[in-house]
């Protein structure tokens, strides 16, 4: 078996930085691709939170001036992760949020951020530091979407390269008049470059010209071909289509493992799922809910937005408190919606709980406590949160969207007579089809038999980056092999 080196470049990694599901997909991969034997460097912005967890480094580089001021590049290791970091103060030494300031607005001078992150990754891959030489750059949504532009453009031999979109609504389009700041040449703003509709769009970019192209899930795959799914780059995706692949993320099981979970009250297996009553018990007790076993507890774990379909969950509410459940939100996001869950928590004291914030300890309780976990998003490119909630025995509810349609086995009869059902799906994505969603699983969690085999059937389902990391090395390696015909199909 061949031995791949690969610079993976992502503006969030977990445990250092997170925001979202790319952190978790940047942070679990390498580890994963190990045993493929392919090595991962990871290279990412030095935001404080990334320089705190660096517990040491070498510098392996510096610039004098990196679009507008000095910086230096630090090699180490961070949670088992071998990391490169791109401390330059100037563009990343700020508080919270990567992406946004204090009033929740993106950084003005987001483009020259994380244009940096992927002009260094460029030089990277043309030999910046010797040591490390890279066969293939693998870029992590719009904020390295101009790594393959970069490459592209200076005219230099490189590396083959992976651009891999997590979510397609996120972009990164920012003004024509940047090109020459960012060092793009003027023949780089064409359709058949960097330019997107008068803009400079950083995904489309990516998309237009890395070697080769993934999205986080087979189904999302197929729908971002789509007018209705493809945010405007459907026609470059349909055009690009025999190197786009869609391969499915995994979770770090070692971290989501309900048999040694620290973070949770009782530790519990497919075997001895009694012991899940506990950790329902302590999360009704954290949301003060009724201390009610026989309620079906319905768990909600997300960024609270429009795509995430917490809209079509506040209009279905009155059937799911009608079914005698109760409900336990954790998340954050736009201010209308929680302000909505807010008022329907006061509306519904003991029933409806809600709190307002991303905690990773809080999450692992809710897919350790709750009877089911509900994800009724508009489009879901992957989603983790079910693959999560498989782990731990919570039923997910799920839109048949994307990345959910391909991981949960829905409970229709057939399913459910050959023992194979692990949830609940719905379409389409309305308040109505949600709702009939939440009827059926109240029903099925009183058919105590049928609602335990829906339970082991989840917890047995392989949900780890074993699968999908052989899929990726397998792409890197026809990457990187010598031209063939025989493989110049993009894996399915």
């Amino acid at each position: 078996m061949t031995s791949v080196s690969v610079l993976s470049v992502a503006s969030e990694i977990y445990p250092l930085i997170k925001t979202g599901g790319l952190a978790d997909v940047a942070g679990a991969l390498p580890a994963a691709l190990a045993a493929e034997d392919v090595a991962v460097r990871s290279l990412v912005p030095g935001y404080p939170a990334v320089l705190a967890g660096l517990p040491s480094g070498e510098t392996v580089h510096e610039f004098a001036d990196l679009f507008g001021g000095a910086a230096r590049l630090i090699a180490g290791t961070a949670q088992d992760l071998a990391l490169l970091v791109l401390d330059a103060p100037h563009l990343y030494a700020r508080p919270g949020d990567p992406y946004r300031g204090p009033q929740g607005l993106d950084w003005p001078d987001n483009a020259v951020r994380f244009a940096a992150l992927a002009r260094v990754a460029a030089d990277l891959g043309h030999g910046l530091v010797p040591s490390i030489a890279p066969d293939v750059i693998h870029a992590h949504d719009w904020q390295a979407g101009l790594v393959p532009a970069y490459l592209q453009y200076d005219g230099l031999p490189r590396p083959k390269t992976v651009m891999t979109v997590h979510n397609m609504a996120f972009q990164g389009q920012f003004p024509a008049a940047l090109l020459a700041p960012l060092g793009l040449p003027a023949v780089a703003f064409a359709i058949d470059g960097v330019e997107y509709y008068g803009s400079i769009g950083f995904l489309k970019a990516g998309l237009q010209l890395a070697d080769r192209l993934t999205t986080v899930s087979p189904t999302y795959a197929v729908e971002i071909q789509s007018p209705a799914a493809g945010m405007g780059l459907d026609g470059l995706l349909r055009a690009r289509a025999d190197r786009l692949s869609g391969i499915l993320n995994g979770i770090d099981v070692e971290v989501w493992n309900p048999g040694n979970d620290p973070m949770i009250a009782a530790r519990f297996g497919p075997r001895r799922l009694g012991e899940r009553a506990q950790n329902k018990a302590a999360l009704q007790e954290r949301y003060d809910l009724a201390a009610s076993p026989e309620a079906p507890l319905f768990g909600v774990v997300s960024r609270l937005s429009w795509q995430k379909g917490l809209d079509l969950l506040l209009a279905a509410l009155p059937v799911l408190l009608a079914a005698g459940a109760q409900l336990a939100v954790l998340g954050a996001g736009e201010a209308a919606l929680e302000n909505a869950i807010a008022a329907a928590a006061q509306a519904h004291p003991g029933r409806v709980g809600a709190i307002f914030e991303f905690d990773e300890e809080l999450a692992h309780q809710i897919q350790a406590g709750a009877d089911a976990i509900l994800v009724p998003s508009r489009f879901e490119p992957c989603g983790l949160t079910q693959l999560c909630a498989l782990r731990y025995g919570a039923v997910p509810v799920v839109a048949r969207a994307g990345g959910l349609t391909d991981t949960v086995i829905d409970a229709n009869e057939m399913a459910l007579a050959a023992g194979v059902a692990t949830g609940i799906q719905f379409a389409p994505g309305s308040a109505e089809m949600l709702a009939n969603g939440i009827r059926r699983a109240a029903s099925l969690f009183r058919t105590v038999g049928a609602w335990r085999r829906m339970q082991q059937m989840g917890m047995a389902t392989d949900v780890s980056w074993r699968r999908p990391a052989n899929r990726y090395a397998t792409l890197y390696r026809e990457l990187v092999r010598p031209a063939d015909p025989a493989s110049e199909e993009a894996p399915r």
